[in-house]
């Protein structure tokens, strides 16, 4: 009879948690044998307080302690997503959350402050962190102060000034969703060639103003990663296809940066013709277009050149070592999003986001041969919609942060870990 009553409790947990069909091996045929194997915990995260609904989510870093930090969107919410605001509410549900949540390993929020929406963060060992805007601002998490920014370029290429600013918000007023929510606009007849000309002679003036050589961030930033040890912090900023920008982590002034197979900033082309890829064919020579980056233990830097589907391997200093490429047929996003390591001593292998695909790619790091991977499109647990951020905590645990309509953070536990082999035991009363 305990053994029944045991099943039972089980299978309504199963149930409850939406274990079933929740779990997602790596899969590629015989070299699946040496990828490592994931399972969807649908126990993380908690329900978020105070009617929070989540935004995209733009950001994701784990810190020291194991707990994971998301930047996401709260502008991305819709009028029916924030019906809690009005006065009084007309519905239950739901409030705009902070910008910057805190959640610890139980999925519990610790922690929040909402600062202006960004793109890509980084946290340090003492707390502080780091937030991706139209330049690099760090904030004190426990009053969400601002306490440092790296210089950018004063205006951007579009016109008007470079500041961060911040979107207007009024209860119960959201905008149009996610990205990805609604199809983009059809055009209005043929290009006007005398305003064509006008935006070329501005690009190309704009471009003369601030070379590829600007040691400051010019344009938006894609991804920062904090190099404690070395006092640097890396970043890939958006402008002219992307840079790789090292800055001093106590001044944060400029110190070196480089561009698509280790070139020289000055050697970066402002043709754009040179940062043209089309699926299957030649790789470009300079960098495509949404560039994140990381770096590993043994100071090797992996930057993702996503609308390209490849990542470049260099040192630290830019010396360029090696290309790979993934599912290089793959047009719209590209396939190559973030990277994240295996948390063995050696990191053997690369964990990449694929935004387009919706799946984890799984790469042997001393080759870049794809030994395996991991889930696809969908609206499941488990599964994706604009897979766009990926973090690896100490114990190989991985957390994804999905934009379009996914607009959720999920966790991956190995199949070998303590929790993986309950969620299989559970599985198994099926």
């Amino acid at each position: 009879m305990k053994t029944i009553t045991r099943r039972a409790r089980a299978a309504a947990l199963l149930m409850t948690a939406g274990v079933a069909g929740a779990f997602f091996y790596v899969t590629s045929g015989a070299q699946a044998q040496s990828a490592p194997r994931y399972l969807f915990d649908p126990t993380w995260p908690k329900p978020l307080p105070n009617k929070w609904k989540m935004g995209g989510v733009t950001g994701l870093a784990v810190d020291t302690d194991d707990n994971v930090w998301v930047l996401n969107r709260p502008n991305d919410l819709r009028n029916l997503e924030l019906q809690a605001e009005l006065t009084p509410p007309i519905a239950d549900c739901c409030t705009r959350p902070p910008s910057m949540i805190h959640l610890d390993k139980a999925g519990n929020v610790i922690g929040s402050f909402d600062a202006p929406q960004g793109h890509g963060m980084d946290v340090d060992s003492q707390g502080f962190v780091y937030i991706g805007q139209d330049t690099v601002r760090k904030y004190d998490p426990k009053s969400g102060k601002l306490v440092g920014e790296v210089p950018r370029a004063p205006d951007t290429q579009g016109g008007g000034g470079g500041g961060r600013g911040a979107a207007a918000r009024a209860p119960g007023r959201g905008g149009p969703g996610p990205t990805g929510t609604f199809p983009q606009p059809a055009g209005r007849g043929a290009p006007d060639p005398a305003a064509q000309q006008k935006q070329q002679a501005a690009v190309a003036a704009f471009r003369a103003t601030y070379p590829p050589t600007a040691p400051m961030i010019v344009g938006q930033i894609e991804e920062i990663r904090i190099i404690e040890p070395d006092g640097e912090m890396y970043v890939a900023d958006s402008y002219l296809g992307g840079r790789v920008m090292v800055f001093d982590l106590k001044t944060l002034a400029f110190k070196r940066g480089w561009g698509a197979y280790g070139k020289p900033l000055a050697q970066i082309s402002t043709n754009d013709a040179d940062h043209d890829y089309t699926p299957n064919g030649p790789m470009p020579k300079d960098f495509a277009g949404h560039l994140t980056l990381n770096v590993s233990n043994d100071g090797l830097v992996y930057a993702a050149d996503r609308n390209a589907n490849r990542i470049h391997v260099t040192d630290k200093q830019g010396a360029f070592l090696k290309e790979f490429i993934v599912a290089p047929q793959t047009g719209a996003g590209g396939s190559t999003g973030g990277v994240a390591f295996s948390p063995d001593r050696q990191q053997r292998f690369l964990f990449i986001s694929d935004l387009t695909n919706d799946k984890i790619w799984f790469l042997n790091r001393a080759d870049g041969k794809i030994v395996g991977d991991m889930g696809s499109r969908g609206e499941n647990g488990g599964l994706w919609f604009g897979l766009h951020m990926i973090a690896v905590d100490s114990q190989g645990t991985i957390y994804t942060g999905e934009v379009f309509n996914g607009e959720r953070v999920q966790r991956f536990v190995p199949a070998d870990s303590p929790k993986g082999k309950i969620l299989q035991q559970v599985a198994a009363l099926r």
